[in-house]
């Protein structure tokens, strides 16, 4: 197949799945192996980029997307119903950075990270589509391991969760100290 019929196979494939379609699927449809078909892609992602479409392919971990470019989006929302938007509580980005540095996590841990319950952000974030089932530990009761989506990916601009920024062990004993003197002052009243 030449390179032309290719990339209109991947477009093809990437525009009538809407979601992001894996790298193995994506070779299976050209009959390639995964590095050229991940090379192939990446060329199609530069030349996207290159010219003043409106749309883009973004990168999803071992995946990719055929996306609107964010500055369409206004023109998008005047078209289409706006759809509905979510304002995560300091509570809900509290459980969701928890998650996502120490997925696959379960409810129990979260908790015991957090020291209170924390049901309702939980599931205002799986609700949300930010998290989701990852498994389930081997352990009595076999509770549900929790995991950041696809959705969490496009949401925060990044193609995996390594992309994360790293958190900085002083800033982590700051925190501790704060905290504890937190519960000191508490304690005193």
């Amino acid at each position: 197949m030449e390179l032309e019929k290719i990339e209109a196979t991947i477009e093809a494939v990437l525009f009538a799945l809407g979601d992001a379609v894996g790298t193995e699927k994506l070779a299976a449809a050209i009959g390639h192996d995964r590095e050229t078909t991940r090379r192939i892609v990446h060329q199609m992602m530069d030349r996207y980029n290159s010219r003043e479409g409106g749309m883009e392919i973004i990168e999803l971990e071992d995946a990719f997307q055929l996306a609107t470019r964010r500055e369409y989006y206004e023109a998008l929302i005047r078209v289409a119903k706006q759809p509905k938007k979510y304002v995560l509580t300091d509570v809900q980005l509290e459980v969701l950075s928890i998650i996502a540095y120490k997925q696959p996590v379960t409810r129990q841990e979260v908790e015991k990270i957090r020291g209170v319950n924390s049901d309702h952000a939980l599931n205002r974030l799986v609700e949300y589509g930010l998290v989701g089932e990852a498994g389930r530990l081997d352990a009595p009761g076999r509770p549900i391991l929790f995991g950041t989506t696809e959705e969490f990916l496009r949401n925060f601009g990044v193609r995996s969760t390594e992309e994360l920024p790293s958190i900085q062990p002083d800033l982590v004993e700051e925190m501790k100290s704060q905290a504890e003197e937190e519960v000191q002052l508490k304690l005193n009243l």
